[in-house]
């Protein structure tokens, strides 16, 4: 192997921890299970793409993320499409009323929750809780 590809490779692998948290993941049945079971703290996000309520949070959200790297270090994001999961099990069993709803669970304790706020200070809240369950 040559220089440029070790270089380029080492790079790869330093970078992938971080770049896995980058991005919230897209919600599929059975995913938050899987990681309630590992131990996670999960934030979900109960939204849809055309939901500008959703968009306001998910601005506030990303600002934070960026304001303080411990939040996607330590916390599970999960996004949840509501218009292809809004009536599915998850939603039915969670109570989830509609769409821009936040929850953060760990283990098989809901953490904290809020429904349709797009404060800063309200949802900086929430996710200050989950850092708190994740680090706990």
């Amino acid at each position: 192997m040559d220089r440029r590809h070790f270089l380029f490779l080492t790079a790869g692998a330093v970078a992938l921890p971080f770049a896995a948290n980058a991005a919230p993941l897209a919600y599929k049945p059975g995913l938050v299970e899987k990681h309630l079971k590992a131990g996670d703290t999960v934030f979900l996000d109960f939204k849809a793409s055309w939901c500008s309520t959703c968009a306001a949070q998910e601005r506030v959200i990303n600002a934070l993320k960026a304001e303080n790297p411990e939040y996607e270090a330590k916390i599970t994001f999960i996004d949840v499409d509501w218009d292809d999961h809004g009536k599915s099990d998850l939603v039915k069993r969670m109570n989830i009323p509609r769409r821009s709803t936040l929850v953060v669970l760990k283990g098989d304790q809901e953490v904290g929750r809020i429904v349709a706020q797009t404060g800063t200070s309200q949802i900086k809240a929430l996710m200050d809780s989950a850092l708190g369950a994740a680090t706990a």
